[in-house]
């Protein structure tokens, strides 16, 4: 019978490789003593012959190295993950794992996994579920709990988002326009403006309102990085019908994000508005800023997305020279009706 598998050395380094006859790869032993290379070799050889029994010996090694290897299971890579967690994000962690889909793997060994096990877990189609498994899996690699991947980066299936879209403005002033209670039409309104997550903009407080500069800012809750906008007459005449002290929303930084997001479904289903959630208002800004040909640098310090300028450390009553969005809207606004006054000078001249 012939063998599979060869060994050589390299007269470049003088490194030992297997070249494998099936596949034709050639893989480096990472060694130039020839007795560990032969070892290495005939391990090579046996887990070809009997993989079986070969596992079993692994498992062997394995659990002489970590003696609790075998009896983790993929509820405790869950529940060390959530540990490392805080605030928010701990709060999503803990909801993920709840998932219906974890139920096959929840008490499955970390080294008895194969990859059909995750597979059945993959087929519910769920994109949260596809992409929290990745993150469960990944962070059982990296401490050493799972020895080798149970699925190669190319075989797991793409994650496809649904399209997500801003709000319009017709569809903000519809939900305003019904809103018949003050402190959520409040927090549309601002939302709209600042285009902050909804989560962020519950927790703002009086004291994150600089008024001497016209300047609204806030740490972000899920990034640690500071947002910093200046506010026009339109944001400040929201601002001013809001508490001048402690929390600007305090109902509304009570309720559950997940329950504010419900809320605000509910008022879209009766005015047949489809395919938006709070978080559209931060897509509707960022729509917005593109479509004014807002600088993009502005546009990161306004949203508070991680970028060099973000870098330096911003205080509350910094000066900021950069306009508001709806300042910005209006100049260029104003320049194009201008533009189109001189076309017929110019044409003249």
């Amino acid at each position: 019978m012939r063998q599979r598998y060869r060994l050589y050395k390299r007269k470049n380094g003088g490194r030992y490789y297997i070249h494998d006859d099936a596949t034709g790869k050639q893989e480096s032993l990472g060694t130039n003593d020839r007795a560990t290379a032969v070892r290495l070799f005939h391990s090579r050889k046996e887990a070809e012959q009997q993989p079986a029994v070969n596992l079993q010996i692994a498992r062997a090694y394995l659990a002489a190295s970590d003696p609790q290897i075998a009896m983790r299971d993929w509820q405790y890579v869950m529940d060390e993950l959530v540990k490392l967690k805080k605030d928010q994000t701990q709060d999503r962690w803990q909801t993920a794992i709840k998932d219906k889909a974890f139920d096959s793997i929840r008490h499955l060994p970390i080294l008895e996994t194969r990859p059909e096990h995750f597979l059945r877990v993959l087929e519910f189609e769920n994109v949260s579920t596809n992409v929290y498994l990745r993150r469960i899996h990944n962070f059982a690699l990296d401490m050493i709990w799972l020895p080798w991947p149970v699925l190669a980066k190319k075989r797991w299936p793409a994650v496809e988002f649904k399209e997500k879209r801003g709000i319009t403005l017709a569809e903000h002033l519809a939900i305003v326009a019904r809103e018949s209670n003050p402190e959520r039409r409040a927090f549309y309104k601002l939302a709209w403006h600042l285009g902050a997550s909804q989560s962020d903009l519950a927790f703002l407080e009086a004291e994150n309102v600089d008024w001497d500069h016209h300047v609204i800012s806030y740490k972000r809750m899920k990034t640690k990085t500071v947002a910093i906008m200046r506010f026009d007459e339109d944001m400040a005449e929201i601002l001013r019908d809001l508490p001048g002290s402690g929390p600007l929303f305090p109902y509304l930084r009570t309720v559950r994000a997940g329950d504010r997001t419900t809320e605000f479904k509910q008022r879209c289903d009766r005015l047949g508005i489809k395919g938006v959630t709070l978080h559209s208002y931060r897509y509707a800004w960022a729509e917005r800023a593109k479509s004014a040909g807002y600088p993009e640098r502005y546009a990161q310090v306004n949203l508070g997305h991680n970028s060099k300028a973000m870098t330096r450390a911003y205080s509350r009553k910094a000066e900021v020279e950069m306009p508001s969005l709806s300042e910005y809207e209006r100049m260029r606004g104003k320049f194009a009706e201008m533009s189109q006054t001189m076309e017929p000078v110019m044409a003249k001249a």
